[in-house]
């Protein structure tokens, strides 16, 4: 059965396609994930009485912190591990397979920028690099060996390396993208406002403590006029999600097909809000979690688009996160 799940996620083509999969993803998870079926049983919920993608249960995000969250009896191959402040427990993302991780970020990744060897990939990613086991230093790192030039790799602590290779990139007209978080982007901008016109910059947000927190259009405009570009593109992921939504600028996100946003009702954390441009509570269905969960309710806050784009407006406070938690104790 896995194995017939796995070979559909990438050939969606509309939401038909997509619905049904999501549907027999669900069936799958919530009788084969131990930590999803207890949570779907606590709600009352029968699996064969939904009928719609939208009707699924969506499981919290910080299950991934105090339980193995894994469908089907596998051992991981990896572990991603998500960055932690002082005291907090770190969430964990058990990888069983590998390829499925690679195919959605390429695949997705080709479908909003096009083949990585068409680019330099440059990474800005201190701290987060010397953690083995981020899932962003992971991601980056495939897109360097997919880029495969000489002049990709991570920049973390050499700006003058980086802005040297980078202008000598524009002077031979090649396509550059800068990847990085908010706090090692403001700095390169700051201290030595290169001229970055022409490269795509990616941010992956990131203050992580570093940095008074800001607005993301706080941040794209710093970001603008340090590196003297009009437009910031950002990267919208995270530890307990394979997939990735990205950003050509102004905030506004576009799933791959496999990849869908809804938004729940911050009063009422089991219920999702009808229709379009509503703020609430971030869900993210990523059927590319078919050996973890794909159905997941983040502590994020925005709105759609109906187009089926959508905007990240902060995030809920511990509270309001804990709210919607009935197991996490």
């Amino acid at each position: 059965m896995r194995d017939n799940l796995k070979n559909r996620i990438f050939s969606i083509k509309d939401d038909v396609t997509f619905g049904k999969l999501a549907l027999d993803i669900f069936r799958y998870q919530s009788s084969s994930n131990i930590v999803y079926r207890n949570f779907t049983e606590l709600l009352g919920i029968d699996r064969e009485s939904v009928v719609s993608f939208s009707d699924i249960p969506f499981l919290p995000v910080e299950f991934f912190k105090d339980h193995k969250v894994i469908t089907g009896e596998k051992e991981p191959v990896i572990v991603f591990e998500s960055s932690r402040t002082t005291g907090s427990v770190p969430a964990k993302h058990y990888i069983i397979d590998p390829g499925l991780y690679l195919g959605s970020l390429l695949s997705s990744f080709g479908m909003f920028y096009g083949d990585p060897a068409s680019f330099i990939i440059a990474a800005l990613l201190p701290s987060y690099s010397e953690r083995g086991n981020s899932s962003l230093v992971y991601m980056v790192n495939r897109l360097i060996e997919k880029s495969g030039h000489e002049l990709s790799g991570f920049y973390n602590n050499d700006a003058e390396a980086l802005i040297t290779n980078i202008n000598k990139a524009k002077r031979t007209g090649e396509k550059v993208i800068l990847i990085g978080v908010s706090f090692a982007l403001l700095d390169i901008a700051e201290r030595y406002s290169p001229d970055f016109s022409g490269v795509t910059i990616m941010e992956t947000g990131g203050m992580k403590g570093s940095r008074k927190e800001i607005t993301r259009q706080e941040l794209h405009s710093f970001l603008n006029a340090g590196f003297h570009t009009d437009t910031i593109h950002s990267e919208y992921g995270m530890t307990e999600l394979l997939s990735q939504a990205y950003s050509g600028g102004d905030g506004i996100f576009y799933s791959p097909p496999w990849m869908k946003i809804l938004i729940r009702d911050p009063q009422d954390p089991l219920s999702l809000i009808p229709g379009t441009g509503t703020t609430g509570g971030i869900n993210v269905i990523d059927l590319a979690n078919l050996d973890s969960c794909s159905f997941l309710a983040t502590g994020d806050l925005g709105k759609v688009h109906p187009d089926g784009s959508f905007e990240v407006a902060g995030r809920f406070d511990a509270s309001d996160i804990r709210g919607c938690n009935l197991m996490v104790e």
